[in-house]
This record gives structure tokens, C-alpha cells and sequence, in this order.
């Protein structure tokens, strides 16, 4: 009995126990589950629930009164039209284990948006159709039924008749301008190298044409601001060729899809396109620059938000877009002698993160935008952007980082993570823009996306120049890795001098590495556009197990002295470059001048990417064993450097009446496809093809390539001038 009320009293006090704990833990558990607020586009009050959800800035302040449990913020779907961005600031951070989450709700889809709809569409006797715009708003961008609408431009004006200056240009009558009647509307669009610059007209004396100060001054030469040697890129410049375009008048509307904004009447004028109907289409301008900021924010996350029609305002102003690099410009009627790019201007994003820990944006959607996707700047740190679309931007889709190359600790950029984004047609309007962009940054993902149809460099990283002032930085351990980088440096948009990868500076640690790049430059005018570009004092780098494939110039370019101990290992190629230039730099156990890629290099490109992808594979060259001759050799410049894999070495004959070039494929081949690659001076123009089938006649210079599909049976190829000029080749190719 004693044993049995001892195993009773036992049982009971493990009962208690039991109990006593259970009631302990219910607070913790209480505390695990998050607390939930709404938000919709119509929302009102505080009480944030779903049935009666707040504005997003009231969902904000509600979730400011939680300070123990998690938090959720949930938009419902819709649109919400912002006259401002949406901030958030320290005190709506976690931490300490506490996390705050922005969310799209369950099966929603919201977007932020800055635009404003233009309504009440006139027509006019010409096809054109007019409507007034709203107080405060100037319509830069004009959207037509989610379709970006171009600004009226004309053609290019070369320099013989619009001649820059550094205080302004000649050909106001040769284009017509002084007769335009209100040419202080338009800008001249002008691109050198890898600048770009738009100005406004700001007056018409006879047939010179003066510009919006600090923009035109800011373009020139002579600020001592414009980088270490660039004023030989400024519009005053010898590499200056003309006016790309001048648009925004209504003398130029002439292209269905076309419009002009008159800032005298208020209104906005545009030419349909086929199909399009003014009175029911839905006609959105950019107006709010940024949509969402978080400023000094930590442990958050924004997840499943659109963004769309942010505006940039900047270009619209007397400040113009003097770009200098990358989508960054010059600002200001006066500053500091720079020659580093230290106070250069990133363009406004619809996202930005400033001096953020731990905060990650993903699963979002960037498009329609005036300006820049997102910037994470000002010592942002631990961060991420990640599994995002990027689409129709007019500038670039991301910007990491700062341009001071030793920060103050808080300042410095570190550990951030850009990875598994797509990105397409990016740099729409400011074609100078990249895809992704980092300044001075250290422990740097950028991983696994996708970019694609971009107008100069796809991911950038680093900055300075080589400058003495920025020679030391905090630039080191960075990775970009496994991204897939195709049609960049499009030609069409005529910048030079970039790469599908580009970097700058001493960067101890960094790793550049199972990239699959395959179009960049292809079918340039000139020698130009790399795969990877190890430009101005790019140091300390391994480049490594890439796929580059049909590239306007280098796979792999370090041409200066001063950029060291660099290595190129284990990448595979389809032409040959020149040994990297840096003291202690190595090209190691490369596969160059391939015209098939191996199942090795196919892997990393199919992995690369977003989501992986299909692979353009190379095409058999039936020329490469073939036996070549040329009607006679200029110098050492001998028919076989053509068919030597590599589009960096160069065949020539002399200037002289049917001069040619031709290759021996030992007997007759089914031909489809024909490479012609003119040489580094682009002397290759006006000239025939020749097949046993017949001849087929290219006019112009040749490009690097042209590609020529065909259908003939010939054993023979012959490339004919049809004049007195030379035929000059880096690589002739011919296909099965």
C-alpha cells in the first residue's frame, strides 16, 4: 500500500509538472506565430485585417506596435498608385531573432506603381491623337497598353554638319531645327564609345545650337570631373561622330508608335500603332521616381511585389544625362577634380536599400520602368536580390555598391547577393546602362542569372580607373558565377568598349567562373565588345571553366600593363586571343578556336542561368582544313591567318582593283552558311561571294561577322572587292 500511494503521489507530480510546463510554453508558442496585417489599393483605417486592410503606410505604422512576435505584412492584389515611395526605416526592422516580411497575399499579385494615366484622347486630322496631361506630371516615358511608345526621333546628323563644341553644335539649319517650332522641347542624343548623353535644346542662333547647362558642360571637356583620360570620349571629343538622333519634336513624328510631349501646351501627341484604338487603350506615364525605400532597415524581407512605371526624373531636368559609365552620370554646374568617378550619379531605382543588414528582396517583378530596377548602396550588407524579373527599363535592372574606394566601415559594402534573376532589355533609353553593376564591393555574389538583350556590358564590377586615389580599395573576394550572359553590346546601339563581363580595379580573391556567354558584340562594325573584360587595373582575378562563344572581339581581354597576375584557366572558346597583358598574368589548359563545343562545356552552359537553358551550339567549319590563297599578301598578312581559329590575327591584300581571297575545300561540300569577319580596320567592303553556284554581292563593309545563309554545292569560296579596295579577313567560316 505505502508502494502504491508513492507510485500515486509520483504520477501526480509528473502530471503538474507536465501542466506547469505546457503553460510555460504557451506564451513562447503564442509568441512563434507571426502577427498579420493587410493592405490593399483601396484600403483605409487601422485595423489592417483582411477583411478591413489599411493603406500600405498604415499597415506600416500598425506593424510598428509589434515589437515581440514576428510580423507579415500582405498586400492584396491590385494596383496601389503612389504619389511617393513607400519607406521603411529602422524601427520597422526585426532582429533579435524577430523577422518583418512585406508579402504578396496568398494568390495576389500587386504591384507599386508610379504612373499616371492619360486620358482623354483627341483625334487630329493627321492620324496623330492629342491629350492634355496632369498638373506636375512631364510624360518622358509614354506606356500604350503595356507597350513602351517611343519618343519621336529623326536620323543622325554626322559631325561634318552637327559639330560639337564645348559650348555647343552647328547644323541647326541643315536639319531643319531652326524652322522647328519649339526645338527647346527636343534633345540631341549623342553616343561616344561607351557614353551617352542626352542634352536639351536650349536655343537657335543662326545655325548653332546651344544646350541645358550644367548637362552640355558636363558632356564636354575641360571639367577636370570626367575621368582620367575621358575627355577624349566628351562630345567635343576626335572620337565624336554626330548626333545619334534628336528626338521629342513633332516634326519627327512619323513612326506609328511615336510621340512628343509639348511642355508649352501640356500635352502629349501620338501616333497609333497598327491596331491600337486611343479611345480605350490604357495610356500610363512614369511619374513617381521611387516607389519603395528602405533606409537603415534590418531583417526584412519584401517577397512577390511588382514594381512598375517609377519614374527618372534627372534627364528631364537642365542636369540632362551626361553619362559617364555603366548608367551613371556627371551632375552638377561644379565639384571636386575627379578622375575616379568618385562622385558620379547613380540613377534613381524603384527600389532602394540604403545601409540595410540582412534584408532580402525576391520572387518581385521590375518592369516598365523610367529609370533603374533596384539600388543596394550606402553600406548595405548581408543583403540579397534574389529570383526577380527585370524587364523594359530604361536604365539598368541592378546597381550594388558605391563609387568611394576606402569607405568608412559603415559604408563599405559587403557579403551582398545578387542571384537566379532574369534580366531582358534592360538600358532601353540610357543605352549605356548595364544589367548589373557593383562598385566598390567585397564578398559579391552574383550568381546563376540570366541577362539577355542588353545595349552595352551585361554585369559590371568595380570602378577607379586605375586612378592613384583608388589604387588600394576594399574590392576583393568577389564571385560571378554561373550566370548566362547572351546579346549583349548589341550593335544597333552603337556602344563600344565593354564586355558581357566587365571589371576594374584590384580585386584579391575574385572568381569569375562557369558563365556561359554567347553573342556579345556579334556582327559589330568595328573590332570591339568582349566576352570577359579584365579592363583598367583589373587585377588578382581567375577566370575560369567559362563557355564563351561568338564574340565580336576577345573572349578574354587584360590589355593593360598595370593589371596583374591575372589567370585564364579551363575555359572553352571558339577563337583564340592575344596573352593577357598584366605582369604575372597566365592563360592556362584553354580549349580556344573550337567549332564544336565539347559535352563538358555543353553542361556548364546548359547550368547556367536563372532556370539553366538551351546551348547555340557551334557549327562545323568545313574551311578550317581547307587549303587558302589570296591574289597577293600585304606584308606578313597571309591568306592562312583566316582560317586559324582565331578573329583576333588578320589577312590583308593591297588596295588594289579585283582583289581577292579564297579557300580550298577539297571537294565539293553541301554549304549553308557563310562567315565573313573583316579585319580589325574594318577595310573589307563592297564585295562578292563566290560559290560554283553562283555569286552572291555584299555592299558596305563587312562585319565581324556577316553571316550569309546559302544553299550551294562548291568546292571553292572566293571573296572578290568589286572596287580598288583590299580584302582584309580575322576568320572565314563555312558551314554545313
Amino acid at each position: 500500500m505505502k508502494h502504491l500511494g508513492t507510485t500515486i503521489r509520483t504520477s501526480a507530480a509528473a502530471v503538474t509538472a507536465g501542466l506547469l510546463a505546457a503553460l510555460l510554453a504557451a506564451p513562447a508558442a503564442q509568441a512563434a506565430s507571426p502577427r498579420t496585417y493587410y493592405a490593399a489599393p483601396g484600403g483605409s483605417g487601422s485595423a489592417c485585417t483582411l477583411a478591413r486592410p489599411c493603406t500600405p503606410e498604415g499597415a506600416r505604422d500598425k506593424a510598428r506596435t509589434e515589437t515581440v512576435r514576428d510580423v507579415r505584412v500582405l498586400l492584396k492584389g491590385g494596383t496601389y498608385r503612389l504619389d511617393g515611395p513607400l519607406r521603411l526605416g529602422a524601427a520597422d526592422s526585426g532582429g533579435e531573432g524577430r523577422t518583418v516580411t512585406w508579402a504578396a497575399a496568398p494568390g495576389a499579385r500587386p504591384v507599386l506603381s508610379g504612373g499616371r494615366d492619360i486620358t482623354g484622347w483627341k483625334r487630329n486630322p493627321d492620324r496623330t491623337w492629342t491629350a492634355e496631361v496632369p498638373a506636375g506630371v512631364t510624360p518622358r516615358q509614354l506606356f500604350v497598353d503595356g507597350e513602351r511608345a517611343v519618343r519621336a526621333r529623326g536620323e543622325a546628323c554626322a559631325s561634318t554638319v552637327c559639330d560639337a563644341t564645348g559650348t555647343g553644335m552647328t547644323g541647326a539649319g541643315a536639319t531643319g531645327i531652326a524652322q522647328w517650332e519649339r526645338p527647346t522641347d527636343a534633345e540631341a542624343v549623342i553616343r561616344v564609345r561607351w557614353r551617352n548623353y542626352h542634352c536639351r535644346i536650349a536655343g537657335v542662333a543662326g545655325d548653332l545650337l546651344t544646350f541645358a547647362q550644367p548637362c552640355w558642360t558636363n558632356s564636354a571637356s575641360g571639367t577636370g570631373r570626367t575621368g582620367p583620360s575621358w575627355d577624349s570620349t566628351t562630345v567635343d571629343s576626335d572620337r565624336y561622330a554626330g548626333v545619334a538622333f534628336f528626338e521629342n519634336a513633332p516634326e519627327l513624328l512619323d513612326d506609328p508608335g511615336e510621340f512628343t510631349w509639348n511642355s508649352e501646351t501640356r500635352t502629349v501627341t501620338y501616333l497609333p500603332r497598327k491596331g491600337e484604338d486611343m479611345r480605350h487603350a490604357r495610356t500610363i506615364t512614369p511619374h513617381t521616381e521611387q516607389l519603395l525605400v528602405l533606409d537603415g532597415v534590418r531583417d526584412l524581407t519584401v517577397t512577390g511585389l511588382g514594381f512598375q512605371y517609377a519614374a527618372y526624373g534627372q534627364p528631364g531636368t537642365d542636369e540632362g544625362y551626361a553619362g559617364t559609365q555603366a548608367g551613371l552620370t556627371l551632375t552638377g554646374a561644379t565639384g571636386p577634380v575627379d578622375h575616379a568617378g568618385r562622385y558620379y550619379t547613380k540613377p534613381a531605382a524603384a527600389v532602394t536599400v540604403r545601409g540595410g543588414q540582412r534584408v532580402s528582396i525576391e520572387a518581385s517583378r521590375f518592369s516598365h520602368l523610367g529609370g533603374a530596377g533596384a539600388v543596394l548602396e550606402a553600406g548595405t550588407k548581408d543583403s540579397s536580390l534574389t529570383r526577380s524579373a527585370f524587364s523594359d527599363l530604361s536604365s539598368g535592372a541592378v546597381y550594388v555598391g558605391d563609387t568611394e574606394p576606402l569607405p568608412e566601415s559603415p559604408l563599405a559594402g559587403e557579403r551582398n547577393t545578387v542571384a537566379y534573376n532574369t534580366i531582358s532589355h534592360s538600358g532601353v533609353e540610357y543605352t549605356d546602362a548595364v544589367g548589373i553593376w557593383a562598385g566598390y564591393e567585397a564578398e559579391l555574389t552574383v550568381d546563376h542569372n540570366t541577362l539577355d538583350h542588353l545595349p552595352y556590358s551585361g554585369i559590371s564590377v568595380g570602378w577607379g580607373w586605375n586612378q592613384p586615389e583608388v589604387q588600394t580599395s576594399v574590392l576583393r573576394d568577389n564571385k560571378v558565377t554561373d550566370n548566362r550572359i547572351t546579346n549583349v553590346m548589341e550593335v544597333a546601339q552603337k556602344q563600344h568598349d565593354g564586355g558581357a563581363i566587365y571589371t576594374q580595379g584590384a580585386q584579391p580573391g575574385t572568381v569569375l567562373s562557369g558563365n556561359y556567354i554567347n553573342r556579345s558584340a556579334f556582327g559589330n562594325t568595328e573590332r570591339d565588345g568582349n566576352g570577359i573584360y579584365l579592363d583598367e587595373q583589373s587585377s588578382h582575378i581567375t577566370v575560369e571553366k567559362n563557355v564563351i562563344t561568338r564574340i565580336g572581339y576577345k573572349w578574354v581581354s587584360n590589355w593593360a600593363g598595370y593589371g596583374i597576375e591575372n589567370t585564364a584557366r579551363d575555359n572553352w572558346t571558339d577563337t583564340a586571343a592575344p596573352a593577357l597583358g598584366g605582369r604575372g598574368s597566365v592563360m592556362t589548359d584553354n580549349l580556344t578556336g573550337l567549332d564544336r563545343l565539347p559535352a563538358d562545356a555543353l553542361a556548364v552552359a546548359a547550368g547556367a542561368g536563372a532556370r539553366g537553358g538551351p546551348v547555340e551550339q557551334l557549327r562545323t567549319d568545313l574551311a578550317r582544313t581547307g587549303v587558302p590563297t589570296q591574289s597577293s599578301t600585304e606584308g606578313t598578312a597571309e591568306a592562312a591567318l583566316a582560317l586559324d581559329g582565331d578573329t583576333n590575327t588578320d589577312t590583308r591584300t593591297p588596295a588594289e582593283p579585283g582583289a581577292w581571297w579564297q579557300v580550298d575545300l577539297g571537294s565539293a561540300q553541301r554549304v549553308r552558311q557563310i562567315e565573313i569577319w573583316n579585319n580589325s580596320s574594318s577595310a573589307t567592303a563592297d564585295f562578292d561571294v563566290i560559290t560554283d553556284d553562283g555569286t552572291l554581292h555584299v555592299s558596305g563593309k563587312a562585319r565581324r561577322p556577316t553571316v550569309l545563309d546559302v544553299d550551294s554545292t562548291t568546292r571553292t569560296l572566293r571573296i572578290m572587292a568589286t572596287g580598288a579596295g583590299p580584302v582584309a579577313l580575322s576568320h572565314v567560316l563555312v558551314h554545313p
